[in-house]
């Protein structure tokens, strides 16, 4: 009991001093197999309609990823219906093949900037899909994605 309130005690302390954080959420791929027809979907209230923001796709995979890059199809749903698709293109490593991301252990943490200096236009709840969009039906070695929206007034 004791070591399950200490461990709630410092992720509180971790959340609590990231104050430019708006939303963030990892969605795991079982297996880390992440296959083309599975969408991963993050619900996002947002209640400030003035602050300017910032959305980050975060990406974690392993060392033995076999890609220097990830291409992914993103659709935000508005509140009010709207629907916008993109695709995005995150580059995981440089041209000699190191990684870009932090790494803990063999798995590396990109962060890569989606929409910057943005205002949501109206309250409410958004959807954000993301597709893997590569050429693979099953994609190895991706353990999570992740959403980030956080105040653009500090620099990340």
């Amino acid at each position: 009991m004791k070591i399950t309130m200490f461990i709630g005690f410092v992720l509180f302390l971790f959340t609590a001093c990231d104050k430019q954080r708006v939303y963030e959420e990892f969605s795991s791929i079982p297996g880390q197999t992440w296959s083309s027809n599975k969408a991963l979907y993050f619900n996002v209230n947002i209640t400030d309609t003035t602050q300017v923001q910032n959305v980050f796709i975060s990406v974690r995979n392993t060392g033995k990823y076999e890609y220097s890059n990830l291409y992914l199809f993103v659709t935000t749903h508005s509140p009010q219906g709207t629907i916008l698709r993109d695709t995005v293109e995150i580059v995981l490593a440089d041209e000699r093949g190191k990684w870009l991301g932090k790494g803990a252990a063999s798995v590396f943490t990109r962060y890569h900037p989606y929409k910057t200096n943005i205002r949501f236009p109206v309250p409410g709840i958004y959807t954000f899909n993301v597709e893997q969009a590569m050429w693979v039906k099953e994609l190895k070695n991706i353990s999570d994605i992740g959403l980030r929206i956080e105040n653009a007034s500090s620099p990340r």
